[in-house]
């Protein structure tokens, strides 16, 4: 039985959307996982109430009394409050009493708190947030996506090693193709950083590189080169794109609606519709740290707290964390 931690009292509206969530993948998710709901246990219970048909012999109460806010400073919060949903759902990991962690909350003390209480892997510089994008013909991996503001050269290079594996054993992909997203598809474009680490993945082992890449490639999901399964940046530029696309995809989909509003109920637009709301690709895996977690957007509604479940459950199931520590064991990826 996979075991699941789930902070519940992390998003903008907990615990009822953790609580409603967590009850629709144990009614439409395969079985084979157990979640352990951390938080404040009578705020969990009241929320409960709105769900008397799960399955409470597949749900645990773990309680954390304190919050970290959303304002709060990360590293200070995480020190300053051990006894904290995301603290304790940790722990739980650290401790072998869990498998994995997802939170809606504070991604900073998520982020400070994993580093900190499970470790990074052997030859892991920093953990990056990976974030799958809705492209033309697959969902491309973005990395970092918000984590580390500033990177350095071989922190990209760990970047790409860290999306390789996860692509490989999550998304099933045997030789994903990597880009470096830059200003240009030359060897001479971007800054120094991008210019440092084009050249040194283009001599990196274990990872099949394509070169640099463009915004427009994602997009795409391939270059002239060939497919893109992968994206390295650094955290800010991440976070950047992300949050324009997913502006550009509401926008794009309220002007379908506004335009076309006939043609909502087809099965076609269902299905485009699907493909692009991020509630279908749950969280973004937080890869680098020893064990599973999952951060999920602060606003996120229970469609996507259950496809969270979905993909923490793959990813202990596929031993995406235990082929990262193998495949950076040797720290070539930080060199």
């Amino acid at each position: 039985m996979i075991r699941i931690a789930l902070d519940a009292m992390g998003g903008d509206n907990a615990p009822r959307v953790e609580v409603e969530g967590v009850a629709q993948a144990l009614r439409e998710l395969p079985p084979g996982f157990l979640i352990q709901l951390v938080g404040r246990t009578a705020d969990i219970e009241a929320a409960l109430k709105a769900h008397g048909d799960v399955d409470r012999g597949r749900l645990q109460i773990v309680e954390a009394p304190d919050v970290v806010g959303m304002g709060e400073k990360p590293l200070a919060a995480v020190k300053r409050k051990p006894r904290s949903s995301i603290a304790v759902g940790l722990g739980l990991q650290k401790r072998g009493d869990s498998d994995a962690f997802l939170s809606a909350g504070n991604t900073g003390a998520v982020m400070a708190a994993a580093t900190l209480m499970l470790r990074l892997h052997e030859g892991v510089q920093r953990a990056a947030i990976g974030t799958l994008f809705p492209t033309a013909v697959h969902p491309v991996l973005v990395l970092d996506s918000g984590a580390n503001v500033d990177c350095d050269a071989r922190e990209l290079v760990g970047f790409a090693h860290l999306g390789s594996v996860y692509v490989r054993d999550v998304l099933d992909r045997p030789e994903p193709g990597v880009g470096l997203l830059n200003v240009g598809e030359e060897d001479e474009k971007g800054n120094a950083a991008a210019k440092e680490a084009h050249q040194l993945l283009k001599q990196a082992t274990g990872i099949h590189y394509v070169g640099n890449v463009e915004g427009r490639d994602i997009l795409a999901g391939e270059c002239k080169k060939g497919r893109i399964d992968v994206v390295v940046c650094d955290g800010f530029v991440g976070n950047v794109v992300l949050k324009f696309y997913e502006s550009a995809g509401r926008m794009f989909m309220g002007m379908i609606k506004q335009a076309f509003p006939d043609v909502l109920g087809r099965p076609e637009a269902k299905r485009l519709f699907k493909f692009l709301d991020y509630s279908e690709y749950g969280g973004a895996p937080l890869l680098g740290a020893k064990g599973v977690v999952i951060i999920c957007h602060g606003s996120s509604p229970a469609r996507a707290i259950m496809n969270a479940v979905r993909v923490a459950a793959h990813m202990v199931e596929s031993h995406v964390d235990q082929d990262i520590g193998a495949e950076l064991a040797g720290g070539s990826a930080a060199r």
